[in-house]
C-alpha cells in the first residue's frame, strides 16, 4: 500500500535521494525545501513540491495546512534539511562575539529548529500505528565540526528523537536519526572540497570509499519499513566505520 512521505531538503542530496527510493516504491512523496526552482528541478516522478523556509513558524503552518489538504496522514517524515549557512545571506558583523552568536543561531536554527517545527506541527497527523520519524544527523555530532555549531545542533537531534521515541511509541511510531559521515555529491560538501581534505576524510573510513547519498537513503528506507518496526531511540552511523561512537 502506497505511504505518504514527507521529506524536509528533499530538493538535493540526501533528501532527494530518499525521495527517489520512497518513489520508486510507488509511495506518495512531498518534496520540501527552501528554493522552489531547487524543487522543481529535483525531477521525483509523482512528487509534491513546497517551498517553505521551515525555521519559520508562519510557514510551517502553510506546510501543516498542505500536507493537511493533500495527505491527511503522515507514514514517514524525514529531516534532511540543515547546513551550517551556505545560503544564508552574507552578513557583515565585525564583534568577534556578535559572529559567534551569529554563527550558532543559524546553526541551531537550520538544523534544529526547522526539525523540531516541522516535527511537532505535524505530530497529531503521523498514522498511528505504523508512523516513522527520521532525522539525518552528523557524523560531526560525535567528532565536532571545526567550529562546533554545527555539530553541536546536529548533536542536538539525538535527545529530541530519544524523547518523541518514548512519546509516540505508545501509538506504535518510531522515531530514529541517521548520522552520516562524509557523503560526496551533495551540497554541503560541494564538489570544490579540497583533495587533502577528500583524501583524509576516506582514510578515516574502513570502507575506503566516500558514502554516496543512497548509502544514507537505503537506511532511510530500512528505517521506515515495517521490519524496523522494533526499532526506535537509535542513532544508525552510515560512515564507513570512520566513527564508531555511541
Amino acid at each position: 500500500m502506497a505511504r505518504n512521505v514527507v521529506i524536509s531538503g528533499g530538493g538535493t542530496g540526501i533528501g532527494l535521494a530518499a525521495a527517489q527510493v520512497f518513489a520508486a516504491e510507488g509511495d506518495r512523496v512531498l518534496l520540501l525545501g527552501r528554493r522552489p526552482e531547487v524543487l522543481e528541478k529535483a525531477g521525483v516522478p509523482g512528487a509534491l513540491t513546497y517551498a517553505a523556509d521551515l525555521a519559520d513558524v508562519g510557514q510551517v503552518r502553510g506546510v501543516v495546512g498542505f500536507v493537511e489538504r493533500e495527505f491527511g496522514a503522515v507514514d514517514v517524515l524525514i529531516h534532511s534539511a540543515g547546513g551550517t549557512g551556505q545560503l544564508e545571506p552574507p552578513t557583515d558583523v565585525a564583534d568577534p562575539l556578535d559572529a559567534v552568536a551569529h554563527n550558532w543561531t543559524v546553526n541551531f536554527r537550520l538544523n534544529v529548529l526547522t526539525a523540531a517545527l516541522l516535527t511537532e506541527g505535524l505530530k497529531d497527523r503521523l498514522a498511528s500505528p505504523g508512523g516513522r520519524v527520521l532525522f539525518v544527523s552528523s557524523i560531526a555530532a560525535y567528532r565536532g565540526s571545526g567550529s562546533g555549531a554545527y555539530g553541536a545542533a546536529k548533536a542536538g537531534l539525538h535527545p529530541y528523537a530519544h524523547d518523541l521515541a518514548r512519546e509516540l511509541g505508545p501509538r506504535g511510531i518510531t522515531a530514529n536519526v541517521v548520522a552520516p559521515g562524509y557523503v560526496e555529491d551533495t551540497e554541503f560538501f560541494g564538489a570544490a572540497i579540497d583533495p587533502a581534505r577528500r583524501e583524509r576524510l576516506i582514510g578515516d573510513t574502513s570502507t575506503g570509499r566516500a558514502g554516496t547519498p543512497g548509502d544514507v537513503a537505503a537506511t532511510l528506507h530500512w528505517l521506515a519499513s515495517a521490519g524496523a518496526g522494533h526499532v526506535t531511540s537509535q542513532v544508525v552511523q552510515v560512515n564507513g566505520g570512520a566513527e564508531r561512537g555511541h
